[in-house]
């Protein structure tokens, strides 16, 4: 294996590093304290407050960490990963205001965490929107058709969910924990887009051989 393959096969797999981290993190956390005694929570940066506090804090930082190693196509591409890197970590150490009663301290960290939260998932928004739909062919493959209409599909279902965060705040709590599930759906879609454009899914087909 030459230098470049070498390089090729290290970018998929930091790639499906980020998304395998993002499509397990909600079921990891939800199941977890589920199964250590603790009901469902309103966010999931709530599980913080959860017997599951190690693993939420412990995947946003190893998602940041891949994020800051990341190397695209260029300039824009790496900064992108750069700013969303940083607030991956940002959302893990800045944890999201308690439930219930809180110290002025907690409200101020807690809106920290919201921007934190804004700079991560947007980023990753325009990376599946934009930057993972480039090509540097005049026609892409066929494969690379149906990867851009999943990172389309996924960029479009985490601005939904951000927009629908907003939207659902803005009502009484219902027990049903709306915002639960919005992260959730945005995590993974988030995850989903990075594993595929690992090739994890949807990969490019090996050329037959003559």
């Amino acid at each position: 294996m030459n230098q470049q393959d070498s390089l090729v096969h290290s970018y998929l797999f930091l790639r499906r590093a980020i998304g395998f981290v993002g499509v397990l993190l909600p079921f990891v956390v939800v199941v977890g304290s589920l199964l250590a005694g603790d009901g469902l929570l309103d966010s999931i940066s709530g599980y913080y407050y959860s017997p599951m506090r190690n693993v939420f804090v412990g995947a946003m930082c190893a998602v940041g960490v891949f994020l800051l190693s990341y190397r695209g196509y260029d300039r824009l591409d790496n900064t992108t990963a750069t700013v969303a890197g940083f607030a991956a970590i940002g959302v893990g150490l800045f944890p999201t205001t308690p439930e219930g009663g809180h110290t002025p301290l907690q409200g101020v960290v807690g809106v920290l965490h919201l921007v934190f939260a804004a700079f991560f998932f947007l980023p990753l928004a325009y990376f599946c929107l934009v930057l993972f739909r480039k090509s540097d062919k005049s026609r892409p493959t066929v494969r690379k058709v149906q990867r851009n209409r999943v990172y389309a599909v996924s960029g479009a279902v985490i601005l939904g969910c951000l927009a629908l965060i907003v939207v659902v705040n803005l009502f009484p709590d219902t027990g049903l924990h709306p915002a639960l599930w919005l992260e959730s759906a945005a995590i993974l879609a988030f995850g989903f887009a990075w594993l595929t454009k690992g090739e994890a899914i949807l990969g490019d087909l090996a050329p037959t051989p003559v």
